[in-house]
């Protein structure tokens, strides 16, 4: 065994310098290309994960940490095109994020205890292709039967898809491995009698935003909640503008106007937020935009509120 260490040491370095000179060529080449078309701008991955194990040395999960890091810059780039305040987080398809799940597949072909990925796939996956997204976390699950979190993403995903009675199973799954915390018995409870109530959509999103293992799934968490807010924000101006036109016969030609009217019902004085020019703002801080011609109320120029 001594005799082959240095024979070991000088086969790791060269594959390694192999995947970094790689790594430079691709880069090169993409700076170098001419301008392609509109949908040719994604290039196919020159290889799988897969092809890698078990021929690095010990370093899968280097190379694991390269494909990772690309499918969030991948995506990054994606959402760029469009600006964060008119991405749809429900429909991700126009964007044709077709690599995402190939990148977080070969991450996790290299290093199938690499859980990130296998989080951040469930929360972003849903909104691209089910059924990818549905077979990665599968794919943790059978890698790692301990990880009670990630039957909590597979649950997520059921939800998203409106299988209420699959999602429970899941989270009743989930709570019987050990270490499991209380909550995945209850959503199993919850997801039966409350599936598709916009609380129990708070309650998905609060509990990937405290315990999600990666930061890209957390800030995903932050902004549904956010959404799921300025939902509930705007319902109550609605119910509010509706009595206002109701007791004046006419829209309000301001936020200011719309105060009174708001002060009469608690849940609004309590939940709303008023800046100091009396306009009525969205979670992320940004004045709620006020249509007098339909007297109804939309997120406003500048809002960080995803858009259903």
């Amino acid at each position: 065994m001594a005799s082959r260490s240095p024979q070991t040491l000088v086969s790791t370095i060269v594959v390694l310098a192999g995947f970094v000179l790689s790594v430079f060529l691709t880069g090169f080449a993409e700076r170098s290309r001419p301008p392609l078309p509109a949908g040719y701008e994604d290039e196919d991955l020159a290889v799988s994960g897969s092809k890698f194990k078990g021929f690095v040395f010990g370093a899968e999960g280097l190379v694991a940490d390269w494909y990772w890091m690309n499918s969030l810059q991948y995506i990054g780039k994606k959402v760029s095109t469009v600006g964060l305040d008119k991405l749809n987080l429900e429909d991700m398809t126009p964007l044709n994020p077709r690599l995402l799940y190939p990148y977080l597949n070969a991450a996790t072909d290299l290093d199938p205890k690499f859980t990130a990925p296998y989080s951040y796939g469930a929360t972003i996956l849903p909104a691209i292709d089910a059924k990818q997204a549905i077979a990665l976390t599968e794919k943790g699950i059978a890698d790692n039967p301990k990880e009670w979190r990630l039957h909590q993403h597979l649950g997520y995903i059921y939800w998203k898809l409106g299988d209420y009675e699959k999602a429970a199973e899941t989270y009743d799954k989930g709570s019987q491995i050990e270490g499991s915390p209380v909550f995945m018995r209850m959503m199993s409870a919850r997801m039966r009698s409350e599936g598709g109530s916009r609380e129990i959509a708070r309650e998905m999103y609060k509990q990937i935003r405290d315990q999600g293992e990666d930061g890209q799934s957390r800030e995903n968490a932050e902004l549904r909640l956010m959404q799921i807010d300025s939902l509930d924000e705007r319902d109550l101006i609605t119910a509010a503008l509706s009595d206002f036109r109701e007791a004046n016969n006419r829209c309000p030609s301001t936020w200011s106007e719309l105060l009174p009217t708001l002060a009469k019902k608690p849940e609004a004085s309590r939940r709303l937020r008023i800046d100091r020019s009396n306009n009525i703002v969205d979670p992320s801080g940004a004045v709620y935009s006020l249509n007098r011609q339909t007297c109804t109320v939309d997120l406003g120029v500048g809002t960080k509120v995803p858009h259903l």
